[in-house]
């Protein structure tokens, strides 16, 4: 029998820019996103300088959360979510970045998705910027390389608590905060910091000042929160894919440990409120100036959050060679030096390794690390689905894959005694894939028509995967 307790938060997980649509409806401007066109596997989004009309932007319609999310909630309902997470699209508050004062119209969104949400048993899971940078932030500061947008951010995160903080008790600073630290896929330090490099920086400098201020941001949110209502949980989120080495040669031990350095380096300032030693080395060694100014160590110190939130969704083995089996260029292995295939494992369509042994491993590092409540905010399978021509969706891998994360997910709390608060799976609904653009990747248990192109009727559909998922809520995880 399932031990979880009767709290636990099962639920599903979306981004407002992936979701809503309605990109620029109700004063909202333009972010980051809607500046990324349509890519595919293999073939990058590209950043446009401005919204060009003879592009297509795949995240200015999404799904069209922005004028269905009574329906979709139904839907959410009808599958027994306890909890649902999604972000506050940041331009939708204040459309420039810079404004004084909020877009109210943008704040009645919020007020009216969240009222839907608790009227049907529904606790909002909210992250404050899920790569949805106001556009002018961007372009006319440099993004978060610019120090001024700490105080941005402040404004914006009290805003928020002071207006939802009755409505929403867990929330989360920055989405996957970690995934910059690969330099290489420009796409990264755009959409988590409105970040662009010039010819002649050196991006791992500018990244970590980029970071620096977004952890004085983070910290600077969750003291506001706290003051607002002690009561709030805030939480960090990071993308936690788990780094194996190749081998027991000590050779291959230390290149994972390094590996983990830069996996590590954001959560550990987040919980811990100070740079671990291995940071504050490798700035000294390499001359580094990563913007750190007097005063900046009691602002992290007096910020700790009170949760880590993580997405998984696959392992990385890394190998201390330079051999030709090395794909350090490849984009979900984090571009890691000596990052090689694994041989025990399978992956998907898009390439990425199904290891749902992982999950549970990764939640035992996590937990003894930290030593504080964690959250799974993402985890799921993106795969082509077909509609039958009675409208039904089979999609029996996507059980497959979240049964066998589940399964194991039950063991880190059973077994190994791994704190956890719950459980949301990415794309409870299909929505717009955040690396390719595309809609045909698909990880929703609710099919939504819509095609790479933009074209379809929006109509949703349950998938058997919904099916399957209102049994696992409904018996606390013990019918998997």
């Amino acid at each position: 029998m399932s031990t979880l307790p009767d709290t636990f938060l099962w639920g599903g997980a979306v981004a407002a820019h992936q979701l809503e649509g309605g990109w620029d409806q109700g004063g909202k401007g333009p972010s980051v996103v809607d500046v990324l066109t349509a890519g595919a596997h293999g073939v990058p989004r590209r950043i446009t300088q401005d919204v060009e009309p003879t592009e297509f932007y795949p995240n200015h319609e999404a799904v069209d959360f922005y004028h269905r999310f009574r329906e979709d909630i139904a839907l959410f309902a009808e599958m027994g979510l306890r909890c649902f997470r999604t972000s506050i699209a940041w331009s939708r508050i204040f459309p420039r970045g810079d404004e004084t004062e909020p877009n109210e119209e943008g704040l009645r969104f919020y007020d009216e998705l969240f009222d839907e949400l608790l009227a049907h048993g529904i606790q909002p899971v909210v992250t404050l910027s899920h790569f949805e940078l106001p556009l002018h932030l961007a372009r006319g500061y440099g993004g978060f390389r610019n120090r001024e947008l700490v105080g941005f951010f402040e404004r914006f995160a009290r805003v928020c608590f002071e207006r939802y903080a009755t409505k929403v008790r867990y929330w989360m600073t920055f989405n996957e905060i970690n995934n910059q630290m690969n330099t290489d896929a420009p796409i990264f330090l755009w959409t988590n910091s409105g970040v662009t490099i010039e010819p002649g920086e050196d991006a791992q400098e500018v990244m970590y000042r980029a970071g620096h201020h977004e952890l004085l941001a983070s910290a600077r949110a969750v003291a506001i929160g706290h003051e607002i209502d002690p009561e709030l949980q805030i939480g960090c989120m990071i993308s936690s894919a788990t780094i194996y080495p190749y081998s027991c040669d000590p050779a291959d031990m230390m290149a994972a440990q390094e590996a983990n350095h830069d996996r590590f380096f954001f959560p550990d300032v987040h919980v811990r409120g100070h740079y671990p030693r291995y940071a504050l080395t490798t700035f000294e060694r390499e001359g580094w100036d990563v913007g750190i100014l007097p005063g900046d160590e009691e602002i992290l110190a007096a910020g700790t959050v009170d949760y880590v939130g993580f997405s998984y969704y696959m392992s990385i083995v890394v190998r201390a060679t330079d051999d030709k089996d090395a794909d350090e260029s490849n984009v979900v292995s984090g571009g890691l030096k000596g990052a090689v295939a694994n041989p025990h494992i399978q992956a998907t369509e898009w390439g990425w390794p199904i290891d749902p042994v992982g999950l549970r491993y990764t939640l035992n590092v996590l937990s003894e690390r930290y030593d504080l409540p964690l959250f799974i905010v993402e985890n799921g399978f993106g795969a082509v689905d077909e509609v039958e021509a009675d409208g039904s969706i089979h999609d029996p891998e996507r059980i497959a894959y979240l049964r066998d994360h589940v399964e194991q997910m039950m063991l880190a709390v059973t077994h190994d005694g791994v704190d956890l608060l719950g459980y949301t799976p990415w794309g409870i609904i299909d929505l717009v894939s955040f690396t390719t653009g595309e809609m045909k990747k698909r990880y929703g248990m609710i099919h939504v028509d819509r095609d790479n192109e933009g074209n379809g009727t929006m109509e949703r559909r349950r998938k058997d995967s919904f099916t399957w998922y209102q049994q696992v809520i409904a018996t606390n995880g013990t019918a998997l």
